[in-house]
């Protein structure tokens, strides 16, 4: 029986077009996903987008549509990255699907049923962009420092809240009993800290008069759910919970993905609220860092928007992901811009894997075949030394080590064409080495760069202990 592997990214927001920080998200999220199956995995692959909220409403508003006719409009943009960075991903849940919302009803109901929520007036500073409210410590200059565009507003009214208060000893037994739960280390201790200075119940519902934009409140058609309390209930509901357990039971946990702005929300709340149904916790929450244009977090009022689109279309998709994978650092917060990208290309595609597929390529195709062939242990061990490395990086997430292993083969490659000079003795147990070497490293950059990887294996044709090879146009051909 295979392993089962349940993978799920957040949902964004639907009230702005993809950018590079969300493609970094689900990039790293896809890299993983392909890796497990390389393991002979069974895997779930979730995404999707969160389409409730003031955010929505209001930028529906702004364009005169109806709020699901808005929702649907920017819902295909998203799911649209599956062809454009080349996603692997076999679920794309919806918060507005009818399924979705009677799980978040239900799951609503048993909350209320365990005695987690409560109705209460309550008056606070909240941050639209965050959707969350905020305490006077977490405001700089009486700005939100993830949204400091955006005003700070004064809410004041009648919610339900659910009893976040009452989880703060479970939390921390969880945290002690899991010390791998959320990476890296750094974040882990940070909502650790966050959670030991003291728990405060937090709103999960909105006045329907205010904010009609959301799903309904069982039992009560004053209230709408909170944005958060709803879209966090898509990684059950994306896997059958309630309605399918036996489904449900094959997949759960769940491996999350999440930028460092949503720590408390993933790590914290959506833990809680699981505990609360009598849910064990998520398998293992992976936090990333921001992708910083010009040093300073993307954002429409910054003007430093990056549309991943835009660089598919002129360098494609495989240099993205590959940039993404290997230059922009897995936990800490990573500058872009389209010199280094150009750079990297010429550096490390068009001159290293690109230049080497071809060396390769054009050796293997100078001998009609080659038969009764051994790789030597030297080749055997530099492919093992990299696999072994390649493993020990990706399971500790950091993928652009992994990307680098490789990288690092590539160049033992190069070298050890450079040292036999095959082309001079024609000796075809050299050749047979190399071109192990490379369908080698076509495995090991399947999970980075899938498209590029097929066209090295496809130029690669194994009958037997007969061995055939066909060369390609160039991978990577070199950028002026």
């Amino acid at each position: 029986m295979p392993n089962k592997s349940y993978i799920t990214t957040t949902l964004p927001y639907v009230n702005a077009k993809p950018h590079i920080g969300f493609a970094l998200e689900m990039v790293q999220a896809d890299i993983i996903a392909r890796y497990r199956r390389l393991l002979g995995d069974e895997v779930f692959f979730n995404t999707g987008t969160d389409e409730h909220g003031i955010k929505i409403y209001r930028k529906a508003q702004e364009e005169g549509k109806d709020p699901q006719k808005y929702a649907d409009e920017y819902a295909a943009k998203f799911d649209g990255l599956k062809k454009a960075l080349n996603l692997s991903y076999n679920s794309f849940i919806r918060t507005t699907d009818s399924h979705h919302i009677e799980a978040a009803q239900e799951f609503w109901k048993l909350c209320d049923k365990n005695g987690d929520i409560e109705k209460k007036t309550y008056k606070i500073r909240y941050c639209v962009g965050c959707e969350l409210e905020k305490t006077d410590s977490e405001l700089i200059n009486g700005s939100c420092p993830i949204h400091p565009d955006l005003e700070i507003e004064t809410i004041e009214e009648e919610n339900y809240f659910f009893k976040f208060s009452r989880y703060q000893d479970k939390l921390l037994s969880l945290y002690e009993k899991r010390p791998g739960f959320v990476l890296p280390d750094f974040r882990f201790n940070e909502i650790k800290k966050f959670v030991k200075s003291g728990l405060e119940d937090f709103s999960i519902s909105r006045l329907k008069s205010k904010m009609p934009w959301g799903i309904p409140v069982p039992g009560d058609d004053n209230h709408v759910m909170y944005v958060w309390f709803d879209a966090l209930i898509n990684y059950i509901s994306a896997i059958g919970w309630p309605d399918d357990m036996d489904k449900f039971k094959k997949w759960w946990p769940v491996l999350q993905f999440a930028g460092k702005d949503q720590i408390r929300q993933q790590a914290a709340m959506w833990q809680a609220m699981l505990m609360s149904v009598g849910i064990e916790p998520s398998e293992r929450i992976f936090i990333h860092g921001f992708i910083n244009v010009g040093g300073r977090k993307i954002s429409k009022s910054a003007g430093n928007v990056v549309d991943p689109i835009y660089f598919v279309n002129k360098y494609g998709t495989d240099t993205l992901r590959y940039y993404l994978a290997r230059h922009i650092h897995p936990f800490e917060d990573s500058d872009f811009t389209e010199d280094k990208l150009r750079a990297a290309y010429n550096a490390n595609l068009a001159n290293g894997l690109g230049n080497f597929t071809s060396r390769v390529l054009t050796l293997g195709e100078s001998v009609e075949r080659l038969e009764g062939q051994t790789a030597s242990k030297e080749i055997l061990r530099a492919i093992a030394t990299a696999k072994e490395e390649f493993r020990n990086k990706i399971e500790k997430f950091r993928i652009d080590e992994a990307v680098a292993s490789i990288w690092q083969l590539i160049s033992y490659g190069d070298n050890y064409v450079d040292k036999h000079k095959p082309w001079e003795s024609k000796d075809p147990s050299i050749i047979y080495d190399l071109i192990v070497l490379l369908d080698n490293i076509a495995v090991l950059v399947a999970p980075i760069m899938p498209r590029t990887s097929e066209k090295i294996t496809n130029a690669i044709t194994w009958k037997g202990d007969t061995l055939t090879v066909k060369k390609t146009e160039p991978l990577f051909p070199r950028l002026p």
